[in-house]
């Protein structure tokens, strides 16, 4: 019996074609990426029609909401420091849409709001993304994303009676830093009509006072020569140092220039100019800069220099280690420094001069969500989480080196019957890739097990344990959790991420084929029962692995991916990828590319792993087009009964500040479309 193909809504192709070096690409659906198109508009609207009446087929698919629901429905505080005398930390209470800005007089003391995003709009879309106090606690910079964009607004309050100041600065990105009276902020020039799709270049550093009106603001950096150079500008608590980063595209590092504030008129003296490096700058100690670099190192080392000599002269404070430094912070006159092993993190506490003290004794397996305080501070605040865990916040003694738990949520489900393992397996040339492994206790390996494998694998990223309420919503139904931390990310330092770039880029995709075949292998699951999920760059895997190996995988579910490789940089900051999978600009790299960018390797007369396709129409830094055009093609050239569907969601972004009831709905549906596809029965009352 022949099965029928789903009836997709038609899309229109035209004869567009493209010259590479003399190899002619065909991209008929180049129509799509017109950000203003009424055409494209109508044609959204057909395809999202088209995939809620068939997510409105599922039975299960409202119960599988509902359960969701009950599992986010938990009190979550994140973010403390403390501020003058005074804690402030975001909480949500449950399912408020966005975290509210909360205050505490005292650790013990009653919570108050200070700041409630979710007064801000009607529907939730406008969130609260970057927030910073000034160095003397009386004013506090907020940036606000609205519909998840990139571009933000920054709004100014008076810390002491909450007030707002007129000052708004629109078009902003990035994180204020403050100095004295004002802050520093990135901006681009006001986009005109492509806002969403259109190349951002020549970004700015500007300089603004309170009180100003934006106009007024103080131009401080730019390249007017170099359109793909970005900045960022640092500053330091006692306001005597200021750090202008420089990135090139073309570079995985960055160049590092500092000026003495305390001198009147006094100009960025250049202090590291070899971007192949990284050095960041942590903090100013009596004139001498703490920095981490990977120059020398390339696991990384902690550093001290002088502004007046190079590089040959910093002296190492901590050398570096078989485990990656991730982060270094100067809190309590002490550096933490906090590592990566075997995609776990630790954390070493060192006096200013680089002697060891202790480690930090950390609750389990898993990682460290940032730290909070100042130099004078004798207690700071962390966040630990692993996917048991959900993100409990530790006031932590730097003088006694003890932890005291500050806010642990409680749960409205038991994790206790949960566990994970933590595998290694070999990939296709042999390199040896942890992966950790979550289901429940009473496990039957008998490669029946729906499970869903996660990865990413780029940009020196290294996506570690961390909790997720609605992961419990797959493992209960007796699902696995698997999550591959392949090459591309920085888990094993600069080389686990060259490994998985450019011309290596393959090592990637390899890497997640051979973890699914030893999930396989050791009777986990079978390709029946198998799904992927990846975003952004991890969309951009999944669309490349289910190209290559379509028998591998039942579901494939990739969210905002980077889907056509030949044309990634022509879109907002596109540019800035050059250096981690090259472009179709070089001869070299575009026929590196072209082997294994999703949108052109797939075939006709393929069966597909069913998909489920997300994206969000103001999502302005992986344009929708990307995804748009893929699923075109893929609904033309699958065969079979797998249905290939498209969700792009409205007054949405890349996934910053996504509401929670959207997160919600979004997470149900994948899981609803998951199980659905396999066939696996569901225990959780439909009605």
């Amino acid at each position: 019996m022949m099965v029928q193909r789903p009836p997709y809504p038609i899309t229109r192709k035209v004869e567009q074609y493209d010259d590479y070096f003399g190899i002619i690409v065909h991209d008929p659906y180049r129509w799509l990426e017109e950000e203003n198109s009424d055409e494209v508009a109508k044609w959204v609207a057909e395809q999202n029609k088209f995939t809620e009446s068939y997510l409105d087929q599922i039975p299960f698919r409202d119960a599988m909401r509902r359960r969701i629901e009950q599992l986010w429905n938990y009190t979550r505080c994140v973010a403390t420091r403390k501020i003058g005398e005074r804690y402030f930390f975001f909480k949500n209470d449950g399912l408020q849409d966005q975290p509210v800005l909360s205050v505490k007089d005292s650790l013990g003391g009653e919570t108050q709001v200070f700041l409630d995003p979710n007064t801000f709009s009607d529907d939730g879309t406008q969130a609260i993304t970057e927030i910073a106090f000034s160095h003397d606690d009386r004013y506090l910079a907020y940036a606000v994303s609205q519909s998840g964009s990139d571009y933000y607004e920054i709004r100014v309050v008076e810390i002491e009676t909450g007030k707002h100041l007129p000052d708004t600065i629109e078009w902003a990105t990035g994180a204020p830093a403050w100095h004295k009276t004002g802050f520093y902020y990135n901006r681009y020039d006001k986009p005109e009509e492509a806002i969403y799709t259109g190349i951002r270049q020549f970004v700015k550093i500007y300089y603004h006072r309170v009180g100003d009106d934006q106009s007024e603001d103080e131009l401080v950096s730019e390249d007017t020569a170099n359109p793909e150079i970005s900045f960022a500008l640092v500053t330091t608590e006692h306001e005597h140092s200021e750090f202008l980063i420089e990135y090139d595209s073309n570079f995985p590092g960055n160049r590092l220039s500092v000026r003495d504030m305390r001198q009147q008129n006094s100009q960025f003296v250049p202090l590291h100019r070899d971007a192949n490096h990284i050095c960041s700058p942590i903090d100013e100690v009596d004139g001498k800069i703490i920095i981490r670099t990977d120059l020398d190192a390339p696991t990384g080392r902690i550093v001290l220099a002088d502004p007046l000599m190079d590089s040959t002269q910093w002296r190492t404070l901590v050398p570096a280690r078989e485990e990656t430094l991730d982060s270094v912070w100067y809190m309590g006159k002490r550096i933490i420094a906090i590592y990566i092993k075997d995609a776990t993190n630790h954390a070493y506490v060192y006096t200013v001069d680089g002697t060891f003290l202790h480690e930090i004794a950390l609750p389990g397996i898993g990682q460290i969500l940032g730290l909070t305080g100042k130099n004078g501070d004798d207690t700071v605040f962390y966040e630990f989480t692993s996917f048991t865990q959900p993100r409990t916040t530790y006031a932590y003694n730097i003088n006694s080196n003890t932890s005291e738990v500050f806010f642990k949520p409680e749960l409205p489900f038991e994790t206790s019957e949960y566990l994970t393992d933590q595998v290694f397996f070999s990939s296709k040339d042999g390199t040896r890739v942890p992966m950790f492994i979550v289901h429940q206790r009473n496990l039957a390996r008998d490669g029946n097990n729906p499970t869903l494998l996660y990865g990413y694998g780029g940009f020196g990223i290294s996506p570690m344990p961390i909790f997720n309420p609605t992961i419990i919503a797959f493992l209960e139904q007796g699902g696995i959790y698997a999550h591959a931390n392949i090459r591309g990310g920085g888990e094993y330092g600069q080389a686990w991420h060259e490994a998985g770039m450019k011309q290596k880029k393959q090592n990637v995709f390899d890497d997640f084929i051979a973890a699914a075949e030893y999930l396989i292998t050791e009777k986990y699951t079978s390709p029946e029962r198998l799904a992927m999920s990846g975003a952004s760059n991890g969309g951009l895997l999944v669309g490349a692995v289910m190209a290559q190996r379509p028998d591998l995988f039942r579901v494939a579910l990739p969210a905002q991916g980077v889907l056509d490789m030949l044309r990634y940089h022509k879109f907002t900051v596109g540019w800035d990828w050059a250096y981690e999978y090259g472009t179709s600009n070089d001869r070299t790299e575009f026929e590196n590319i072209l082997r294994y960018s999703p949108l052109h390797n797939l075939k006709p007369g393929v069966k597909y792993p069913a998909t489920l396709l997300r994206t969000a129409d103001h999502d302005d830094r992986v344009v929708p087009a990307h995804s748009f055009k893929f699923i075109a093609r893929l609904q033309a050239c699958s065969i079979g009964e797998h249905p290939m569907l498209i969700s792009i969601a409205t007054k949405a972004g890349h996934g910053a500040g996504t509401p929670v009831t959207r997160a919600i709905r979004q997470t149900a549906d994948d899981y609803a479309f998951l199980f659905h596809a396999m066939q696996w029965p569901i225990s959780i009352p439909i009605a």
